[in-house]
């Protein structure tokens, strides 16, 4: 049926679950050669993306879909992407990070549909989805099992992409002493009763299991009775676009520097409603580091990445302009490419509150 038809491999999971972090294992594997990677972020910034350009080695291409899911508002362009990456015959096989609020029942039914049609040059080969053990338990698994109201939209959410899929990773099991890492099987397993649940630590894990192992089985899922209630919420919500379960993103960019210790204020007193938020930052006592500043659910980090081209001397500035005339068009001329560009993702978020308290903390 798919003799000579490329495999398409989706990796789902909700905000902030390791999902990047996975498929840069995966990209190290030589499984990975002749692989072509489609990454969707939410945000109109796709940060995901540049963090898994440095781990580009054996794969022939990556492209970029930002600013909506592939489930609903871009899931047409994301379509023609597929179909135009497996007319190519260099690539082997389609990797794609969705979206942390993609429903993957409604992706699948775009699959379903070009896979009825005979013309058509790949097929939906396995859906992962990748779940925080942590957080699951911390924070969503009373709600899970017994069916609370309190943030029904989320929890939605969390459960179509623990059911709809062929693989779970449960990521960060370090976190976790045994007894609570078997709660979290528990009641996955609850959710999703045949899928292959995968423990794994920093996102390390056998990549065969997720390129050669159990494959996405639409009969399997549709019979399900809990596949039928997500196809009835995702039926109710076609038309909602990137606020699809309540849940919105916004970019705040500034050039100007941050205050240290005001950026710390704002992280001490941070907006409960926030969700996920990713992004590059600059202080004013450091002109030289590019900080990449990552949050998800209690979880927040700030760590160097690496130098804004605007610290390099006149000849290595240079050789950037040379190979990457692009980095002009957005060049300030007292600030060169540094900038502060975060992408949020929260329930309920009050942006221009949020937008406000961070500009509170420029550096004057």
């Amino acid at each position: 049926m798919f003799f000579n038809k490329k495999p398409v491999t989706i990796i789902t999971g909700y905000l902030g679950s390791g999902k990047t972090t996975v498929i840069n294992e995966l990209l190290k594997s030589k499984e990975s050669q002749g692989l072509a990677i489609i990454v969707n972020d939410m945000g109109s910034v796709n940060i995901d993306a540049s963090k898994i350009k440095d781990n580009l080695v054996n794969q022939y291409k990556m492209v970029e879909l930002s600013n909506g899911c592939i489930c609903c508002t871009l899931q047409e362009e994301f379509m023609t992407q597929i179909e135009a990456l497996s007319k190519d015959k260099k690539v082997k096989r389609i990797l794609v990070e969705a979206s942390g609020i993609s429903n993957p029942a409604a992706i699948a039914e775009g699959f379903l549909m070009y896979q009825e049609d005979t013309t058509a040059s790949f097929y939906l080969d396995s859906i992962t989805t990748v779940v925080d053990a942590d957080r699951i338990y911390s924070e969503f698994l009373d709600d899970m099992e017994n069916d609370s109201n309190e943030d029904a939209d989320v929890i939605n959410l969390v459960m179509d992409q623990i059911e709809f899929c062929n693989s779970v990773i449960l990521n960060k099991c370090d976190l976790l002493p045994k007894e609570k890492i078997a709660q979290v099987k528990k009641s996955i397993r609850q959710l999703q009763k045949k899928a292959n649940i995968i423990e794994a630590t920093y996102g390390v894990i056998d990549v065969n299991l997720i390129f050669n192992g159990n494959k996405f089985d639409y009969d399997e899922v549709m019979n399900s009775s809990l596949l039928q209630q997500a196809l009835n919420r995702e039926k109710s919500l076609e038309d909602s676009g990137i606020e699809e379960y309540g849940i919105k993103s916004f970019v705040y960019e500034n050039i100007k520097p941050f205050d240290h210790d005001l950026f710390d204020e704002f992280l001490e007193d941070y907006p409960e409603e926030i969700i996920r938020a990713k992004g590059y930052i600059w202080f004013s006592d450091d002109d030289i580091h590019v900080q990449l500043f990552e949050q998800a659910g209690r979880n927040a980090s700030i760590s160097i990445v690496s130098n804004w081209v605007a610290s390099f001397d006149e000849k290595e500035k240079q050789e950037v302009f040379d190979n990457y005339p692009d980095i002009l068009e957005d060049w300030d001329e007292k600030y060169g490419d540094r900038l502060n560009q975060i992408v949020f993702i929260g329930k309920d978020v009050d942006e221009a509150e949020i937008k406000n308290k961070l500009d509170a903390c420029i550096s004057i």
